[in-house]
């Protein structure tokens, strides 16, 4: 049977506590697309949309794809920047009806100066729109923050399963199988889900995580489950679905999919404390750094001023901390500083100049640093991979590699973490040939960089994704949540 499906993209991750506005620019800085337009090179969050696209395809159903909007993580979304988009997803949706399923690629975690929870509000509007029996599959980060508004709309929601995000694709492939197999009338799909009563950060790459991600994935297709997925949550938005929950999806039980939510939810609880990373402090990280003589590089992880949680990407907290050390044979990136590329290409490659390098978005920014460099390599219009595992790609606009004392500095046009080496490589900059190797990034830099690193230290210096959520000023989120409070669930 011949089927008809409308796709589409949009979200960011927003940190409430940010004051850098959301606003039009981000969304096309970042990415901004319709019907396909970004041809062989898919942005991260359109990923789902070339594979929905494919499994379509092979079955001979009709794809309308519509628009493909995402922006860099900042403060909230502008109210008329959300409502143009909105809207015109929704038009998209009524221009191509009759459609049997909607599937929708969005984060989980978009604030608009209006809604709380946008995607929520949007998922809301298309079921209004599409009405109760039109199949509406969604895909989110595990960064979202879900509550009832969007559990309630949608026919099913699979988050990523890995941080770093090196799923996407095969998520989008689960989205599908679900979707497909429903309006087949093989499954019914009905989702449980339980509140785990948790802000953290939580590292699939370790244990406990690990495990526990692998046994979660290990209960699919079995007993009558379809899907399960871990919502971390994002700590740095302050809404009232801020938090941690277990998502289960089970074959028309749905006492049964909140049972085994519930299960796993409280086992995630258990091990709240063990897996929040180890961070070091500042002094420590330094302390390392000198020491460090090992043949691979250590890796420094500045999470306070990583952009993909809504970060200035500024910071000079750390680069200050190196050359008071006297740290050399190394390399930070990358500094959202357009104006120190814009010097650096004037000058040219080769030559020395002096330029104030970061603090620019205030105190959570540091002071700005003076410093004289050497311009290494300039690279005009430049895109990164993100991470090691070839997922997508992000524009990071112009780049310039400069060296102050023996440290090369990344600095770019368009505000991006470091998730991948290409952040180096794109400029002729080995990061495995050095001794010291920071990255402005909290965990997806992780699966290109823990490979040539010697250790791997995650630095909770000064910024605005500091580590500690007790000191959030949270006005709107649950605070019946450990850490606020010891032991929620007894």
């Amino acid at each position: 049977m011949t089927r008809r499906i409308f796709t589409a993209t949009l979200g960011t991750e927003t940190n409430t506590f940010s004051s850098l506005p959301t606003g039009m620019k981000m969304f096309e800085d970042t990415c901004l697309y319709r019907n396909a337009s970004y041809g062989d090179k898919p942005p991260m969050f359109g990923a789902p949309l070339v594979v929905w696209r494919r499994r379509a395809e092979e079955r001979g159903w009709d794809v309308t794809e519509g628009l493909c909007a995402f922006a860099m993580p900042a403060g909230k979304t502008v109210a008329r920047v959300y409502r143009q988009f909105r809207d015109e997803i929704l038009a998209d949706i009524k221009a191509a009806m009759p459609v049997d399923a909607v599937l929708l690629s969005l984060h989980g975690a978009m604030v608009a100066e209006e809604h709380d929870d946008a995607e929520g509000q949007l998922i809301e509007a298309v079921r209004k729109l599409v009405g109760p029996d039109v199949a509406i599959g969604v895909e989110l980060d595990l960064h979202a923050n879900v509550g009832l508004r969007m559990l309630e709309n949608a026919t099913v929601i699979v988050l990523f399963k890995e941080y770093p995000h090196i799923d996407i694709p095969e998520r989008a492939e689960e989205v599908f199988t679900l979707i497909a197999d429903h309006l087949d009338g093989k499954t019914k799909p009905v989702m449980g889900w339980f509140d785990c009563k948790t802000i953290g950060v939580f590292h699939t790459t370790r244990p406990p995580m690990r495990g526990f991600v692998d046994r979660m994935a290990a209960l699919e297709g079995k007993d009558g489950i379809l899907s399960v997925s871990a919502i971390h949550g994002f700590p740095w938005a302050d809404v009232p679905d801020m938090g941690s929950k277990m998502l289960v999806i089970s074959d028309g039980d749905r006492a049964k999919a909140n049972a085994l939510a519930e299960k796993l939810g409280r086992e995630f609880y258990a091990f709240r404390e063990e897996a929040q990373p180890a961070y070091t402090t500042l002094d420590q990280a330094m302390a390392r750094a000198a020491s460090h003589n090992q043949p691979k590089p250590l890796v420094l992880a500045d999470v306070s001023d990583n952009a993909g949680g809504g970060a200035a990407s500024d910071s000079t907290f750390v680069l200050e901390a190196m050359l008071k050390k006297g740290i050399r044979d190394a390399a930070i990136g990358m500094f959202w500083d357009p104006m120190a590329v814009r010097v650096a290409f004037e000058v040219g490659v080769g030559a020395e100049t002096d330029i104030r390098l970061g603090g620019k978005l205030g105190a959570s920014s540091g002071q700005p640093l003076d410093l004289r460099v050497k311009v290494l390599a300039l690279l005009e219009d430049a895109t990164v991979q993100f991470g090691g595992a070839r997922k997508g790609h992000q524009k990071v606009g112009d780049m310039a590699a400069l060296e102050a004392d023996g440290i090369v500095i990344v600095v770019n046009t368009l505000r991006t973490q470091c998730s991948s080496a290409d952040c180096f490589t794109n400029l002729g900059v080995d990061p495995a040939s050095k001794k010291v190797v920071v990255v402005k990034s909290m965990q997806h830099f992780h699966a290109a960089y823990a490979p040539l690193a010697s250790d791997v230290l995650y630095v909770a210096s000064p910024g605005a994704l500091m580590p500690d959520f007790t000191k959030l000023d949270y006005k709107k989120a649950p605070r019946d949540q450990w850490p606020l409070v010891p032991a929620p669930l007894g």
